[in-house]
């Protein structure tokens, strides 16, 4: 493979001018990029007494967010309660990258290999749900920097080349919009020097500030009359036959229906806890680039690009030209580890920062002014699944892994049809119908995902070529990458 699964110690590795990779990172802000803003709203107080709603929202992240802001569309007499723990937008709604994407099935592979039968319908849906978010950011004001860009995948290595000949020819089975392009032409594009081919899908991704867009769909919620509380954690819930009954504190909420949207975090329906397991993520911004500094990387569209590895990158620009770079060493630590002290790690961003050089050697001395991590909601389809509770009057969803930015939306949509009892092309789906399977148990799940882990970044140093294990997993649906 191109970039090597070692990870360099950080004094090891000196830029051209002598400055070791340490020195480039250390005034790096723990803050994530998308939060270190003067748009950041004051923190919204926390719940002060009991209440009786009609709809209650656990988690302000997207899922909740636009749970809340549909319900509301569809009904705007609904009394409707969001309840963030911490703040709204600040896990991984507001940590993630910032893409935006149309697939609702982590990407056409994962969702061949999966519903092959109901694709079509799922690349519909997923389309409608992208333009419907940018509808939704347009009515609403919501400066969030959406910008309809597209997605470079780049192969890095001869291997991956005929991976992303197998993709278009999936898209355009499909009737989707896509280009495979050779070296000269992706490096056309971006030029780097890693690049041996490409494929260009214009329309199905767009870049976002994710923040923003979170702080903007609370806004649009609370101006459509919802009620947001944050640092108001949910402890418990209860079926009271006729209500379902949530612990806040102190307090005591009652509430019809309920919309799980935790995530990552530990459900209070502790029954769904197993469905999704935490792997940490990690991610480095530049400081804005000069005008030189940007001409001399090539980049001359706006364009998301992620290669094409198992283990892989994702980085993009955003709207003061800063380059922000993650992905590839993805982390599970044992017990669901969810503290904060996860959110950095040295070696990773000494890693992540030295393959930012060697994708783009003209970055060369470049400050990083961020570096971050968040944990993503993983499931074992790598897509979402829903559940439901308390005789119909829960519904949650969870398990986006990595791609929930756009897909939330629908999976919000969809737990506000099963409260609802619709029949509807949505609940149909046996994407929908069938949640994924959950993780086993310690010492299990981390045995498992550590020997996955290895033997993923061993089949990018073969060619792709995947060992027995990960082809018991891929025979069993479980199989996936970093």
């Amino acid at each position: 493979m191109w970039l090597s699964s070692m990870v360099i110690p950080t004094s090891e590795h000196q830029t051209t001018d002598g400055r070791s990779t340490a020195e480039m990172l250390a005034a790096a802000s723990s803050t994530p990029l998308w939060w270190d803003d003067d748009a950041r709203p004051d923190e919204r107080p926390a719940l002060e007494a009991s209440t009786d709603v009609d709809l209650v929202v656990v988690g302000g992240g997207f899922s909740g967010l636009w749970a809340a802001l549909l319900a509301l569309e569809e009904e705007p007499s609904r009394d409707v309660l969001v309840l963030e723990g911490r703040r709204v937008g600040w896990a991984a709604s507001g940590r993630n990258g910032g893409f935006c994407a149309a697939s609702l099935t982590h990407g056409l592979g994962n969702g061949f290999a999966r519903w092959p039968d109901e694709m079509p319908t799922l690349e519909r849906l997923g389309a409608l749900n992208l333009d419907a978010i940018e509808a939704t950011v347009d009515e609403h004001g919501i400066d969030c920097g959406f910008e309809r860009s597209g997605e470079l995948d780049v192969a890095v290595a001869p291997w991956q080349v005929d991976g992303l000949h197998e993709l278009a020819e999936l898209r355009r089975r499909l009737g989707g919009e896509c280009e495979v392009l050779g070296a000269a032409e992706t490096r056309s594009l971006v030029d780097s020097p890693t690049y041996v081919g490409g494929l260009l899908d214009p329309t199905g991704v767009a870049m976002v500030d994710p923040a923003r867009l979170a702080w903007g769909l609370a806004r649009a919620a609370e101006d459509a009359g919802a009620r947001v509380h944050e640092s108001s954690r949910v402890d418990g819930l209860r079926d009271r036959g006729d209500h379902v009954e949530l612990a806040v504190g102190h307090h005591r909420v009652r509430a019809r229906q309920v919309v799980l949207a935790t995530n990552v975090f530990p459900s209070p329906l502790r029954r769904l806890r197993p469905f999704v397991v935490p792997v940490w993520d990690h991610v480095i911004a530049t400081e804005p680039l000069t005008p030189v500094q940007r001409a001399a990387l090539g980049w001359h569209g706006r364009q998301g690009v992620g290669d094409s590895g198992n283990q892989f990158h994702y980085y993009r620009l955003t709207r003061d030209d800063r380059v922000v770079f993650g992905g590839y060493d993805a982390l599970y630590y044992y017990g669901s580890d969810l503290s904060p002290r996860r959110s950095r790690r040295a070696d990773t961003e000494a890693m992540l920062y030295r393959h930012l050089l060697e994708t783009f050697p003209a970055l060369e001395g470049i400050r990083v002014t961020h570096a971050w991590a968040g944990a993503i909601d993983t499931s074992t389809r790598f897509s979402p699944s829903w559940h439901r509770a308390c005789g119909g009057r829960v519904a949650a969803v969870l398990g986006y892994t990595g791609l929930g930015v756009g897909s939330s939306r629908f999976g919000a949509q969809v737990c506000l049809d099963l409260l609802a009892g619709r029949d509807s092309e949505r609940t149909r789906l046996t994407m929908v119908r069938r949640p994924s399977m959950p993780w086993p148990p310690e010492p299990v799940r981390w045995a498992g995902i550590e020997l996955t882990r290895r033997s993923i970044a061993r089949a990018d140093e073969a060619d792709g070529r995947r060992n027995l294990w990960l082809r018991t997993l891929d025979r069993l649906g479980l199989g996936f990458d970093s």
